[in-house]
């Protein structure tokens, strides 16, 4: 049965493969980005576009009520992928550089979160996935501030579910290591800081793109009903298992 879901930040790699796996199972998708070159070709595949910000109420609303007109009323689910990254160390950071990147992967969460969860009360329920990142439980170097906004996102989404357990709706996480993406590249600057990462990692490899859509589509539409407020650790075993 088709369903409509909402994904909030539609432009990032990761999102344009959920977004493909979705469409590909007959599911109708609306989605929220802000550029808009990466996202135009979607409407051929009958995707709704909203071009707009993750920080701005209006345009989440507006991507809502897309959603909910597609989905007869309600929206089945809605992955927040929004996020950036910035390695530095905390005596070599500014201030409104952390307050930056709080807001831009923090905040913009918790709005989302305020939103549909909202909308999905007046439905009957629905699912919602966030994204953390290996950094949000494993301390690592020169990640002080994206480690501090990972972890405020798992402890927001362990808070939700069990705020919205009894009025059925599911909030999970998906926590990857390094993917091959556009942000990923950011950090993998040279073959020297690839072969590091990849010695950190029991696997011995990044994640590909596709891997971590997948996760997130099962947890939007397959994942059993039971499962709420957790973060699946999608790091080649980095987080927990040792070689």
């Amino acid at each position: 049965m088709s369903e409509s879901y909402l994904i909030i930040g539609g432009s990032s790699d990761i999102a344009l493969e959920l977004i493909t796996q979705l469409t590909e199972s007959g599911h109708y998708v609306t989605v929220l980005a802000r550029d808009e070159s990466r996202v135009n070709g979607l409407k051929e595949s009958g995707v709704n576009v909203v071009i707009g910000d993750g920080l701005v109420e209006d345009d989440i609303l507006s991507a809502i009520e897309i959603a909910k007109e597609q989905g007869n009323g309600g929206i089945a689910g809605a992955a927040h992928l929004i996020g950036s990254i910035l390695l530095k160390p905390p005596h070599a950071l500014k201030l409104e550089d952390f307050e930056s990147l709080i807001r831009t992967n923090l905040t913009s969460a918790f709005l989302s979160l305020s939103l549909i969860s909202k909308s999905m009360l007046r439905t009957g329920g629905g699912r919602l996935v966030f994204t953390s990142s290996v950094a949000g439980s494993l301390g690592l170097v020169n990640h002080e501030a994206i480690a501090a906004a990972k972890g405020g996102i798992e402890a927001m989404v362990r808070a939700a579910a069990a705020t919205y357990a009894q009025r059925k709706i599911r909030v999970n996480a998906v926590a990857p290591g390094l993917t091959e993406t556009r942000l990923g590249a950011s950090v993998l600057k040279s073959d020297a800081i690839r072969d590091a990462a990849v010695s950190m990692i029991p696997m011995k490899r990044i994640n590909e793109r596709e891997e971590i859509a997948t996760v997130i589509n099962w947890l939007l539409t397959d994942a059993p009903d039971n499962l709420t407020g957790q973060v699946l650790n999608l790091d080649g075993g980095m987080a927990n298992a040792r070689n």
